[in-house]
């Protein structure tokens, strides 16, 4: 179970994570950990992606809607579990520009990050260069947010400001579950991401970085090279995965999800929700 914090209702709920019984098994029972490389491996991935991208895949489509209490308009008009699961949506973004805005539906938890470029995330301790190749001075004493989507969350994700790109690169990695059963693996360091450097407007230098996880081998970002505050940059294809922001000093972020990140409690974000602000 993992706890999520509302903060429309300020009450905290216990949540089940997704294949809970499957991933337990192969996290925490030596048979299952047989099994856990090849699953963790593209050749899985792309496998299971090519079903979903197939018109058999269409017959999951009600059960999901009905398990996730989804309000879903004609979803006889898909193909494909695929092309169900990546449709767009119009969303709506705070509108103050001094904000600072959630990527995507989302889980949050945030982390400091030291002096020595390190960030303590539950039971392991990740420098910058693991994250992203790269030292990054600049983000001591900064923030570290880990937005965590779910199956049930809308898994596109924006651009939080104004700006254009500086640097992008791809990092091939594994593709772990991203959840509270793989706590003991390094995943952020491990998995497949995709690191951007983006110049924003109002927040000045800020990293972002998509991760794929189990059975999502796709990150697909929009080609653009300037960009604008809540303006979609691109999605994961089927199950969960993260998207992780580093941001420095001069970014404060809302004293009630800071208060939660502290205890261990997730707080639930819309898409354009407004988490922050510049100093």
């Amino acid at each position: 179970m993992t706890k999520l914090y509302d903060r429309k209702t300020k009450e905290v709920t216990d949540i089940s994570q997704y294949g809970s019984a499957g991933l337990r098994f192969l996290y925490g029972n030596p048979l299952g950990r047989l099994f856990l490389k090849p699953l963790t491996g593209h050749f899985c991935s792309k496998l299971y992606g090519k079903y979903m991208h197939s018109k058999l895949s269409r017959k999951k489509i009600p059960k999901f809607i009905e398990k996730n209490k989804l309000n879903i308009e004609n979803p006889e008009q898909y193909q494909s579990f695929s092309e169900f699961f990546t449709r767009s949506e119009e969303r709506n973004v705070e509108k103050d520009k001094n904000a600072l805005i959630a990527p995507a539906d989302s889980k949050l938890l945030v982390y400091g990050i030291s002096d020595k470029q390190l960030i303590h995330i539950k039971y392991s301790d990740y420098s910058l260069i693991d994250l992203t190749g790269m030292n990054l001075d600049k983000y001591k004493g900064g923030h570290c947010l880990v937005f965590r989507l779910s199956v049930d969350d809308y898994h596109h994700y924006c651009f939080i400001d104004d700006g254009e790109y500086a640097d992008q690169k791809h990092i091939k990695g594994k593709l772990h579950t991203v959840s509270s059963f793989s706590d003991k693996y390094p995943v952020f360091a491990q998995n497949d991401r995709v690191v951007n450097i983006l110049k924003t407007k109002n927040f000045g230098e800020v990293v972002q970085i998509e991760v794929g996880a189990m059975l999502v081998g796709l990150i697909k970002n929009k080609k653009v090279d300037k960009f604008k505050r809540g303006e979609e940059k691109g999605y994961f294809d089927f199950g969960g995965s993260t998207v992780v922001l580093l941001v420095d000093k001069n970014v404060k972020i809302d004293k009630d999800i800071l208060e939660q990140s502290k205890r261990g409690i997730e707080t639930k974000l819309s898409y354009g929700e407004r988490i922050g602000e510049k100093c």
